[in-house]
């Protein structure tokens, strides 16, 4: 498992979009955008790991591409911890055609 903050965490999502995006079909940035009421350089940013989606907007994303919510977080773990601080756990990818 590959430790990391939020820049793994947005990497990690972006890359999940932009599979889910495209595994959808003939979806572009601007239709998913126009789908789910984003604009179509927020779904760029969101793809290339240079934002966080906040909870509404990852609601619209996966119900614009007609998915469970759970796939645009596959791969995203968190280990609570007592005593010292947590960490975010980023497993790689289990398809190896899914890009990096």
């Amino acid at each position: 498992m590959m430790r990391g903050g939020g820049g793994g965490f947005a990497s990690r999502f972006g890359a999940n979009l932009a599979y889910c995006r495209n595994r959808a079909g003939d979806i572009s940035q601007e239709e998913l955008g126009m789908r789910a009421d984003l604009h179509r350089t927020a779904v760029g940013q969101l793809e290339r790991g240079e934002r966080v989606a906040r909870t509404d907007t990852l609601v619209k994303l996966a119900g614009s591409l007609q998915i469970p919510y759970d796939e645009l977080l596959d791969g995203l773990l968190w280990t609570p911890s007592i005593r010292t601080a947590g960490a975010m756990d980023i497993e790689p990818f289990a398809d190896p055609e899914v890009p990096r």
